[in-house]
C-alpha cells in the first residue's frame, strides 16, 4: 500500500491539538519530530516535553484527496491559519519487517546478549536475554542501559540479592537473575513497567518480584541497580542507603557527564564512590556501602 505524509511546522503548545485534528481527518498515524536538532535529555517526571520547533507528521493513504484534508483542517482551526506544511510520498515498505530489521542481537561484555524473539541467539551457550522492543524503556540500545549491562557482565552476581530500582522493561533485573542472583526485586513508579517486567521475566523463565516504590519491602540487598535520571537519583540517595547492606555495590546510571559531581556528592555520605565510566555523553557511577 502506498502512502503520503503531511509534515506541519508546529510548536509544543500546538502540536497535541494539531495531532488530534489530523486523526479526526483520517490520518493512519501521527508522530512528532524534532525540527531543530534539539535533544531533550532529562524531562521532568511525568512530563512528555516536545521540541521548541516540532514537526507534526501525519500519514495518509496515497489516494487521499490532499486538498480536502487541508480544507477540513482549515475549518477546524478557524480563525487560526493552517500551519506551514509540505507533502511527501512515502516509500512503500513492509513496515513490520522494517521495524523488526532495526533490532539485532547485541552483546554486552563477554557473555551477556540481548536478543529479539525473531532472532536466534548468536551464542547459544551465552547468557541470552530474550527481549523485544516495547513500551517500557530499556532494550539495551541506550548508552545508560549498556553501561549497566556491561557492569553486570563482569560482576559476581551469583547468590546475591539484587534490586533493580526503576526497572522499565526489567532488562537489568532479568540479566541479574540469569547471571545467578538468588533473589531479584524490580521497582518502578509505572504499573505498566511492572507488567512488562513480569512478562519479560516469564519469557526468560526467571522469577522477578515487582513492586511499586511504596510497596517495596524493607530489606538490605547486595546489589542495587538504578538506571533512571540524575534528579530522582539524588532524591533517592538516602532511601538507597537504607536498602543496601554493608559492602553492597550500588550502580547508578541515567546521568549526564555534567551531572556526575552532583550525584556523586549525594551518595558520598554512605558509599565509597569510584570514578565515573563514560559512554557518549552519559556516565555510570559505582559505589560500595561503608560499614
Amino acid at each position: 500500500m502506498a502512502w503520503i505524509q503531511f509534515i506541519f511546522d508546529s510548536t509544543p503548545d500546538a502540536a497535541d491539538h494539531l495531532s488530534d485534528l489530523l486523526s479526526e481527518c483520517g490520518a493512519g498515524a501521527v508522530t512528532f519530530q524534532d525540527n531543530a536538532d534539539q535533544p531533550i535529555y532529562e524531562p521532568e517526571i511525568g512530563s512528555t516535553p516536545l521540541w521548541a520547533a516540532t514537526n507534526v507528521v501525519a500519514l495518509f493513504d496515497a489516494e487521499t484527496d490532499t486538498d480536502r484534508i487541508i480544507s477540513m483542517l482549515s475549518n477546524m482551526l478557524t480563525p487560526q491559519a493552517v500551519p506551514h506544511y509540505r507533502i511527501e510520498a512515502v516509500e512503500d515498505k513492509d513496515w513490520v519487517r522494517e521495524w523488526m530489521d532495526n533490532f539485532h542481537p547485541m552483546q554486552f561484555g563477554v557473555k551477556l546478549w540481548i536478543c529479539p524473539s525473531w532472532h536466534k541467539p548468536p551464542q547459544k551457550n551465552a547468557v541470552n536475554i530474550m527481549l523485544d522492543p516495547g513500551l517500557a524503556f530499556g532494550t539495551g540500545t541506550h548508552p545508560t542501559t549498556a553501561l549497566c549491562l556491561n557492569w553486570l557482565d563482569q560482576a559476581d552476581i551469583k547468590d546475591k540479592l539484587v534490586i533493580d530500582y526503576g526497572c522499565g522493561s526489567g532488562i537489568l533485573a532479568i540479566a541479574a537473575a540469569l547471571l545467578g542472583a538468588k533473589r531479584v526485586i524490580a521497582v518502578d513508579t509505572d504499573p505498566q513497567a511492572l507488567e512488562a517486567t513480569q512478562a519479560n521475566a516469564e519469557r526468560n523463565k526467571v522469577q522477578i518480584e515487582t513492586y511499586l516504590p511504596n510497596s517495596c519491602p524493607d530489606l538490605s540487598c547486595d546489589v542495587l541497580l538504578a538506571n533512571i535520571l540524575a534528579g530522582p537519583l539524588q532524591t533517592l540517595s538516602e532511601r538507597f542507603a537504607i536498602l543496601t547492606k554493608s559492602g553492597a555495590a550500588i550502580v547508578l546510571s541515567g546521568i549526564l557527564t555534567s551531572q556526575a559531581d552532583d550525584v556523586r556528592q549525594c551518595y558520598q555520605n554512605w558509599f565509597d564512590m569510584e570514578a565515573a565510566v563514560v559512554k557518549e555523553e552519559w556516565i555510570r557511577l559505582i559505589g560500595q556501602k561503608r560499614s
